[in-house]
């Protein structure tokens, strides 16, 4: 017994020193990721939220801590709740209306079988554009004169609105271009998911009595399509929420701030008015957003998903 115990020992020695190298290679090859987010994740969020406590301004030398008064300000900013509000209605709009449409697309194409690639690619396309660049085509398409949306509303006797300086009508139109540039990269997600569904879970439901494709869809497509949808339905949020190029390109926030969105905010009290630690307390709140969302979504949504 004790040549046994002996030999035992040399044994847990080797094994723990096995483990305690395996642990520093990991170490060492987790280190750059680790830097990486350190100095360009946490730090930066660090610094934004201690200057979000202070009355710091770009080109000032001097700042001094102002507890929550950057807060309380925002509270009273009726130019902040507007954008509050302009970014809720724009999400509450893009989000659905872009998950729907990209499911549907992506049903549609996966029962393509002659240009599949074609219809991907050109759904695809607006997710490549950058839209800087087709903010002209926008500005065409949404034109009161010349534009082809009002020449065929025109067509039926429908006067068309001046789509992107109306106060009614700006902040429907970006929803539209939101909607536009997001069907495409859903889709792309949908159609991953519909491929990783075996095709036996089909063949079993036709058996069981599901013979229309509404029945196929309900009984498979839908919730092994659970995890997918998740994630889009997160993506698509988070993506609306921080909508800014559109706004900053095609309207600048207005008319009479009809179309000011909280990233748009942020950039004009920090780089036009160069009130950074006001600004930073606002992009603590946008943070503070994402962040309760995302958690809403995972916590609400991840028990009704099926994990194959």
């Amino acid at each position: 017994m004790a040549s046994v115990a002996s030999g035992v020992q040399p044994i847990r020695k080797t094994a723990a020193h096995h483990e305690r190298a395996e642990a520093r290679t990991a170490w060492l090859l987790a280190l750059p990721a680790i830097v990486l987010i350190v100095v360009f994740v946490l730090l930066p969020v660090a610094a934004v939220v201690f200057l979000g406590f202070t009355n710091f301004e770009l080109g000032m030398g001097k700042f001094r801590l102002v507890g929550f008064e950057n807060y309380a300000q925002l509270i009273t900013d009726r130019t902040f709740r507007k954008s509050l509000w302009n970014t809720t209605v724009y999400t509450a709009i893009v989000a659905p209306v872009s998950i729907a449409l990209a499911l549907g697309v992506a049903l549609l194409i996966e029962s393509e079988t002659t240009a599949r690639s074609f219809f991907r690619t050109a759904y695809f396309l607006p997710v490549a554009s950058l839209i800087v660049a087709m903010a002209t085509v926008w500005q065409y398409l949404f034109h009161p004169t010349i534009g082809p949306i009002n020449a065929l509303l025109a067509l039926v006797g429908i006067p068309g609105p001046n789509w992107l300086a109306a106060s009614g009508t700006v902040l429907y139109s970006l929803s539209i271009i939101g909607i536009w540039q997001s069907v495409g990269f859903n889709m792309v997600l949908f159609l991953a998911g519909l491929t990783a569904i075996p095709r036996e879970l089909y063949a079993a439901a036709e058996v069981d009595g599901a013979k229309s494709a509404f029945d196929r869809f309900a009984l498979v497509t839908w919730p092994m399509l659970g995890p997918t949808t998740l994630f889009v339905t997160t993506i698509s949020t988070i993506n609306a929420v921080k909508v800014f190029e559109t706004v900053q390109t095609l309207t600048q926030g207005g008319p009479n701030h009809a179309s000011e969105v909280l990233l748009f905010s942020i950039y004009q009290e920090g780089f036009i008015y160069l009130r950074v630690g006001y600004a930073s307390a606002m992009t603590v709140v946008f943070l503070a957003i994402l962040v309760v969302l995302t958690f809403l979504q995972y916590n609400v949504l991840d028990r009704r998903v099926h994990y194959s």
